[in-house]
This record gives C-alpha cells, sequence and structure tokens, in this order.
C-alpha cells in the first residue's frame, strides 16, 4: 500500500506548497451520487513527484484558493469524465490542462475502456486490490483501509504518464491524445440544459405529436424538481412512467392515477404540475421527426464508411471505435457533422474521406 499523508485545506501554507502553478499532478476522486442530483465530492487524493496526498473537501472551509491552485495545475487522469464533473459541479472552474491515461492507453492500441487496475497491469505488471469500491465515502473518520485504497489510485497516474507519453511520441500519437483529453474539458458536456431533458429520456426520440410535446415538458419538470430538491431522476419519476403518462396523456387525477407504476406520494405531491405540463404540451407546436430508418443508398453508405474506418484502425491497430463509433456514423447519414470524426487527427486520417463519401 502507498504512503500518503493529509493536506490541511485551511492551511495556505500547505495548500501552496503541494500545488504550485503548472505543476504536474495525479489526480483521483472519490465522491456519492446515490442519493443526490449532484455527485457529493468526499475526498480528493493528489499525486506530485514528492508523494501521495489526501483532502477532505467537505470540511466547512472557504476552498477557492484551494481550487484555483488546484487548476492551474497541469492534471493527470485516468477515465477523467466523472471527476472533472464532479470538480466543476463543485468549484465551477476546469484546469487548462488535462492528460487523459485512459484516452492514451486506446490510442495506442490497449481496450477502450481500460479501467486504471487494469493499465496498472498492463504497464506495470502490479495487481491492485478493488476490495472498497463500494465503501461509503462520506462517512467520517474514513476507514485506514478505505484511505488507502484511494491512495492507490494515484500511486502510478504520474509514471504512467512518462511511459504513455514514451511511447505516443514515437508515433507521433502525443497530440492525438492530448486533443482528446483537451475535448473533455468543455463545460457544456457537463451543464444539462431544462429544455434539453427529453434527450436524456431514453425511449422518447421515438414519440410523435402530441406524446412527443408531452414528454418535452414532462423530462424537463423532472428535471427542475431533481435539481430543486437535489435529487436523482428517478427519484422524482421513473422514465417508463414518465413515457407513458405522455403517451397516454390522462386528463384528470384519476385517469393519472391508474398509471402503471406512478407512485402515490408522487401523485399526491404532484398531480397538479403533471397535470398543468399536459395541457400546456397541447398548445406546442410539434415539427418533431423520430429519427428515419437508413434508406438501401444510405446503408450501403454506411457500410462503406465502416469499412474504411476498420481499415484505418487496423492500420494504426487501434479499435474502430476509437476513430468513429458507429453512431456518429450513422447520425452524419441524417446530415449531423458535429462529430469528431470530421474534426482534429481524425479528419486528416479518414475524416475528409468520409465526407466525400457522404457527397456521392
Amino acid at each position: 500500500m502507498p504512503n500518503f499523508q493529509f493536506v490541511d485545506l485551511d492551511s495556505n501554507d500547505a495548500v501552496s506548497a503541494l500545488l504550485c502553478a503548472d505543476r504536474r499532478i495525479g489526480l483521483d476522486t472519490e465522491f456519492m451520487r446515490e442519493k443526490t442530483f449532484y455527485a457529493q465530492l468526499c475526498l480528493l487524493q493528489i499525486a506530485t513527484d514528492d508523494g501521495i496526498y489526501c483532502a477532505d473537501p467537505m470540511s466547512d472551509v472557504d476552498l477557492e484558493s484551494f481550487w484555483q491552485r488546484l487548476m492551474d495545475c497541469h492534471w493527470v487522469v485516468h477515465s477523467a469524465r466523472q471527476d472533472i464533473e464532479v470538480l466543476y459541479q463543485t468549484s465551477n472552474r476546469m484546469p487548462d490542462i488535462l492528460f487523459d491515461t485512459q484516452i492514451a492507453a486506446a490510442l495506442l492500441g490497449l481496450a477502450p475502456q481500460l479501467g486504471y487496475a487494469g493499465l496498472v497491469r498492463e504497464l506495470f505488471g502490479v495487481e491492485l486490490a478493488k476490495s472498497h469500491t463500494r465503501a461509503d465515502w462520506t462517512r467520517r473518520p474514513l476507514p485506514a483501509a478505505a484511505l488507502e485504497y484511494a491512495a492507490e489510485d494515484v500511486e502510478y497516474l504520474l509514471p504512467a504518464h512518462e511511459i504513455l507519453t514514451e511511447r505516443l511520441n514515437g508515433l507521433d500519437r502525443l497530440h492525438w491524445a492530448e486533443e482528446d483529453s483537451a475535448f473533455l474539458l468543455q463545460p457544456s458536456l457537463y451543464k444539462g440544459e431544462f429544455a434539453d431533458a427529453v434527450e436524456r429520456l431514453k425511449g422518447a426520440r421515438h414519440l410523435r405529436g402530441r406524446a412527443r410535446a408531452a414528454a418535452v415538458r414532462l423530462a424537463s419538470w423532472r428535471e427542475r424538481e431533481a435539481v430543486r430538491s437535489d435529487r436523482p431522476r428517478q427519484w422524482i419519476m421513473k422514465d417508463a412512467v414518465l413515457l407513458e403518462i405522455a403517451s397516454a396523456g390522462p386528463n384528470d387525477q384519476e385517469s393519472l392515477a391508474e398509471i402503471p407504476g406512478l407512485a402515490p406520494r408522487t401523485l399526491r405531491r404532484a398531480a397538479g404540475e403533471i397535470l398543468e405540463n399536459l395541457e400546456d404540451a397541447k398548445s406546442d407546436d410539434i415539427d418533431y421527426e423520430p429519427p428515419q430508418k437508413p434508406n438501401e443508398k444510405q446503408k450501403s453508405i454506411l457500410k462503406s464508411m465502416q469499412a474504411a474506418v476498420a481499415a484505418c484502425a487496423e492500420n494504426l491497430e487501434i479499435t474502430a471505435e476509437i476513430i468513429a463509433p458507429r453512431r456518429e456514423l450513422s447520425a452524419s447519414l441524417n446530415g449531423d457533422r458535429d462529430s469528431r470524426v470530421f474534426t482534429g487527427w481524425r479528419k486528416q486520417i479518414i475524416g475528409g474521406k468520409l465526407l466525400e463519401m457522404l457527397e456521392q
């Protein structure tokens, strides 16, 4: 188990010594979100060239100075998206520079979603214990064994960064990893608009007409309720129940009560708001059309695009989904050109060719 020490976030001297500007750090977080809408940041683990440090962000200390110094560092994180999300929601800040070791490993031909333990095994031949993956990180004081596990999650990040950087440089792919890592630093990835809540509702994309309009209204209402109460969306109303209400379009509380799976407490608390949203949806303009199945010509183009991506991936000895997932290729058939395959390094190696196929 690694040696580590706590950092007193109430001490400016300690924070200043640990987080120098432009310093490279390995970073990981522990958080809980099972009972809340927003993830609750419970622990920060930081690795530097000098050692490993754990910090408790759940105290009442003003962390403004700490966040500023943390964002000035160069972060090395494995599978960074959730860590960035919880830190961004907590501090409303983003780091300037990020290196995601999972992204880097995939660009070297390792598994696309390789976990941290798998990366450590691959690079260092070390097996990590995972006995505290279900720990209650809100507990205070945290057990020593849990802290040791947490510290282990950053122990190999900086050595891994060095190895991955050297290998990527040898293949002239370091800028690929830097570009894909920087993509994760877009605040828009972590800011969900209420009006877009329906896009996160599984099954709503196939609804039409009034049912779609109702789903849009109800999904937005649920999102606001989840944010207001800081509770998971499914605790407010399950997806299946919301879709059933949108499709059935009940006009009164009696018919609303007949919806399968609608919790009695939800009916008592929110029947009026639900019915009001359904009524308002009746006057909404409806121009949405569900995604159409590809025609024969589009199927042929998609097959050719997939073959081109597969050949490119084989030549690079990486997985095809790293270059262009099938869903993104399918979306491009309907005019979506926002996929990353049409930008940056992907555009240079295959995206331009794919655009030519689409324009035939």
